[in-house]
């Protein structure tokens, strides 16, 4: 019944009204309809799919942008720091730029939300383990940029339950094929950091699990 894309329009329209609102009047109409389409941009650079995140050779994760705009590197965003006194310069695209990095903070904390199942610590759910695969929160991260990595060793405490793991992260750098050029490195991350996004059912036959 289209739940799936009124809940993603739903976010989007949450962000906006609050920039909007505190931000309107810094923007005419040319640089509003830049600002929309940076957003657009900025929806459409999610992840659709998930490929093999071990394999070096493996294409880069689908998006909306890929089929939109049928270009295998979309383009990215331009380059620098862009702060709030950029909203009073004369610059009408550093004031854009700066919305848009605004938007792109916000509405990604929004987005990850509906990717986890947040309930109350009533009971136990599930560990993570070797072979899922997840999305790396970075608060530093460039926009439009999804970091996607795959547990390759889980760390549990003397309780047994999993609270870091080890990650290989396929590196951003492809070719014109869209294949990736470095192989994967190698990160570990708290699993608060971390949003399960398709889990390894081979491996989930005795696991543990975690408050």
């Amino acid at each position: 019944m289209g739940g799936v894309w009124e809940r993603q329009i739903q976010t989007v329209k949450r962000v906006l009204a609050s920039l909007l609102l505190q931000n309107s009047s810094q923007l005419d109409d040319e640089t509003l309809r830049t600002f929309i389409t940076e957003v657009e941009n900025v929806v459409n650079s999610r992840p659709l799919t998930i490929d093999p995140m071990s394999q070096s050779d493996s294409p880069e994760p689908l998006t909306p942008n890929h089929i939109l705009t049928m270009k295998k590197r979309p383009l990215l965003s331009p380059g620098g720091v862009f702060q709030k006194t950029d909203l009073y310069l004369k610059k009408r695209w550093r004031r854009v730029q700066y919305l848009t990095d605004q938007f792109w903070t916000r509405w990604r904390k929004e987005f990850l939300q509906t990717l986890q199942v947040i309930k109350k610590w009533q009971g136990r759910q599930q560990n993570l383990d070797v072979g899922d695969v997840v999305l790396i929160h970075d608060d530093n991260a460039p926009r439009n940029q999804w970091k996607l990595g795959r547990v390759s060793v889980t760390y549990p405490s003397e309780d047994g339950i999993i609270r870091g793991v080890k990650l290989t992260v396929a590196e951003g750098d492809r070719d014109k094929q869209g294949k990736r050029t470095k192989i994967p490195s190698v990160l570990e991350r708290p699993i608060h950091k971390l949003v399960l996004l398709v889990e390894n059912d081979d491996s989930r036959t005795g696991s543990q699990t975690s408050p």
